[in-house]
């Protein structure tokens, strides 16, 4: 009988994948009214097909923002600056519904002014972060590999590495673990990525294979590793010429890779009193803590929230089987030493800055930036000290 692999596979897309184009100007909407106004509230939806962008949703801001400017800058940053491209930045189409947060919304997430004294969040739902022991950066590896191999992409496309590439491109790992979750080595590499046309399949393989995939993914991968590039045969139509595009369509890839759960609720173009967005960085801040201690290898938090209501309505904790201390003692070290309530969570993540536009591609955790003030593992020898472990605990 033939002993089963255990596979885990996680995808990511680069900034000119049409998903992620809308979510990259979602996110300069919001870098550019908070860099004007802290205090701004902002949920903007971005859509785009052929050549056109559209823009809807509310904004409460004392900015004024030149919105085709900035989503003409955003299309010009990714690379789309030719006609054949299908979209092109000088002469696509920009079409705005955009109007002020409801005043219903608005008296739950201003303190003193609904039925709660506190700033309550944002909206109502559920919201995870994870953490696991498997690479430097505490996240998953499939994941990790993944979002390396779309920026190697990317950098080479604008370097010029690789004169022929086009701004669209996706790639996808599988990693083979042992039973312990361990994991072994890459089965499966995908890389699809635009081109321009009249270029061999084989020339693409070849470059993308020497260029992208090796430098990123060479030790896991082994003489089984199977690679496919292109493997349709061609990819010369792309971007929102190939297919339409939405703000948050891409939540897996925005967070740990389909490894652990997710609430549902998207990031990009909501404000940190959103605790779509900012209740999801305290909770991976949190978990990346409790596994830079040693109290587990693997940690989950799901936190759950009521519109207008600071205290989260309820806090989950799972690490799977690898806790050193009962999770009750966990749970009660989060509540002592971490923001959980949305004003507390923006104030101890400095989240009222305009560092939004760069989370939207590549991932928003596990990312070597100082703006990404949730990777900080700064609380990791303190839990450990609290938790016995002190010897355990990764620097911060």
């Amino acid at each position: 009988m033939t002993k089963r692999k255990i596979l885990v596979s996680s995808e990511s897309v680069t900034e000119g994948h049409p998903d992620k184009m809308c979510d990259l100007i979602s996110d300069a909407i919001l870098d550019e009214a908070i860099r004007q106004d802290k205090y701004s509230r902002v949920a903007i939806e971005t859509g785009t097909k052929n050549g056109g962008v559209m823009l809807f949703g509310e904004m409460t801001t004392k900015a004024y923002i030149d919105i085709p400017r900035v989503v003409r800058e955003v299309i010009k940053e990714i690379g789309y600056t030719k006609s054949e491209y299908g979209i092109e930045w000088e002469t696509c189409s920009v079409w705005v519904q955009i109007t002020e947060q409801s005043p219903d919304i608005s008296q739950g997430v201003s303190a003193g002014k609904g039925l709660h004294k506190e700033q309550g969040a944002g909206d109502q739902g559920m919201m995870y972060g994870y953490a696991c022991n498997e690479t430097k950066e505490l996240m998953p590896l499939p994941i990790s590999l993944a979002h390396k191999l779309s920026k190697k992409l990317s950098d080479i496309r604008k370097n010029n590495g690789i004169s022929y590439l086009r701004p669209d491109g996706k790639s996808q790992v599988s990693i083979e673990y042992d039973k312990k979750g361990t994991p072994l080595r890459a089965d499966t590499i995908v890389v699809s990525t635009q081109h321009d046309g009249g270029i061999s399949h084989d020339r693409i393989r070849k470059d993308i294979i020497e260029k992208v995939i090796e430098p990123v993914c060479s030790e896991w991968i082994d003489k089984d590793t199977i690679i496919h590039v292109n493997p349709t045969g061609a990819f010369v139509r792309g971007g929102p010429y190939a297919d339409a595009g939405l703000t948050g369509r891409k939540i897996i890839v925005d967070t740990y890779g389909g490894i652990g759960r997710h609430g549902g609720g998207a990031f990009s173009g909501k404000d940190p009193t959103k605790v779509d967005r900012s209740a999801a960085y305290a909770a991976r801040y949190i978990a990346k803590n409790i596994v830079a201690s040693g109290i587990a290898d693997k940690c989950e938090i799901q936190f759950a929230y009521a519109i207008g209501v600071a205290e989260p309505v309820s806090i989950n904790i799972d690490c799977f089987g690898t806790n050193k201390i009962p999770i009750d003692e966990i749970e009660n070290l989060v509540r002592e030493f971490f923001p959980i309530k949305p004003s507390d969570i923006i104030d101890a993540l400095n989240l009222r800055r305009p560092i939004f536009k760069k989370t939207a591609a590549y991932g928003h955790f596990g990312r070597d930036d100082p703006d990404f003030t949730w990777e900080k593992t700064d609380k990791a020898k303190l839990l450990a000290k609290e938790a016995g472990l002190e010897e355990k605990a990764i620097e911060a």
